[in-house]
């Protein structure tokens, strides 16, 4: 048996109420609610949702199979890394008797996502016995071998990563950047108590399509576009 998580909380200090946010017609977190759905349609999925908000998980009512966890205050703070959360759901379901295989966990902030990505990727860590976990990745726009930089502590600025003189972007090794679509855990990773999903026995699945994380309004705003155009259907 495995496990679908969704994780959000009602406080947002960059976009408030941003879970909430109407997206062609739809609350932000429909997108993820509708495709958790889908999911169950084509594997064995618990799917809870967590939130310190009652609005957000009142917004899962026509999702009959979705049950709700009212998240503690303690963690929905923006100090709270999204282990603890996840972390807090499984004890959860631990004390009613459940155990799971894998943990699948949506970010509603990243909806850009397709079944049979999501799907390949579940595949891709079950068929690697010393993988835990494998996350969402896109090709970064930027790179650190190349054209990033950061502040030296004489005000100067150096090549974030130097591993040899890169004099143009294809010669620079190759990079990703997480896009927080979705994370999928094998249950021994929170047995190990890892606290940071990126360990050393962590895959990558680099989606081929545009996915990006919302953490400003002019993202909600692309978003909306995307949709009502039919660039994207989600």
């Amino acid at each position: 048996m495995n496990l679908l998580t969704i994780c959000a909380r009602g406080g947002s200090k960059g976009i408030p109420n941003k879970n909430l946010k109407i997206i062609n017609g739809k609350p932000l977190i429909w997108y993820t609610l509708s495709f958790a759905k889908k999911l169950h349609d084509l594997m064995e999925l618990d799917i809870v949702l967590s939130s310190d908000s009652e609005e957000i998980l009142n917004s899962a009512k026509q999702f009959s199979i979705i049950k709700r966890h009212k998240r503690i205050p303690k963690l929905a703070t923006d100090e709270v890394g999204k282990i603890d959360v996840l972390k807090d759901i499984l004890d959860l379901q631990e004390l009613q008797g459940k155990r799971y295989d894998y943990i699948i966990d949506l970010d509603v902030t990243s909806p850009i996502r397709t079944l049979e990505g999501v799907i390949s990727a579940f595949e891709k860590l079950k068929s690697n016995d010393r993988a835990l976990n494998i996350f969402s990745v896109s090709k970064a726009s930027k790179n650190p071998y190349f054209n990033m930089v950061e502040p030296r502590l004489d005000g100067f600025v150096k090549i974030s990563k130097s591993k040899q003189e890169v004099l143009s972007r294809q010669k620079a090794p190759e990079v990703f950047q997480l896009n927080a679509s979705y994370y999928i855990y094998k249950s021994k990773f929170f047995e190990l108590k890892k606290r940071s999903a990126i360990t050393d026995q962590s895959l990558a699945y680099v989606v081929p399509h545009l996915c990006f994380d919302i953490d400003e309004e002019v993202d909600l705003l692309f978003l909306d576009f995307l949709l009502k155009e039919k660039i994207i259907k989600l």
